[in-house]
């Protein structure tokens, strides 16, 4: 499938297991991503997104944002959106 980089990983969390994000695109809950890093590769559709704490449905470019993930990412990996 398809994919557009859309981020960077700045910032992982183990309780709850949740990543930081810096957008370079939008991304709205709904979406599936892809985060590839030198450990790292998981897909799943996002549930959920942050912006200080406050739950919003949609975000733009240059957005620093928080998801929950499904595994264990690190500072760097790139996020990828799925497309098509």
């Amino acid at each position: 499938m398809p994919e557009i980089e859309i981020g960077k990983i700045s910032d992982f969390f183990a309780h709850p297991v949740v990543a930081g994000i810096e957008l370079t695109a939008s991304l709205k809950v709904g979406d599936k991503i892809h985060i590839v890093g030198h450990t790292t590769d998981i897909t799943f559709n996002v549930e959920s997104i942050q912006i200080n704490n406050v739950n919003v449905q949609t975000t733009k470019a240059g957005d620093i944002v928080g998801i929950k993930v499904t595994d264990r990412v690190r500072k760097g990996d790139t996020v990828y959106k799925v497309t098509g």
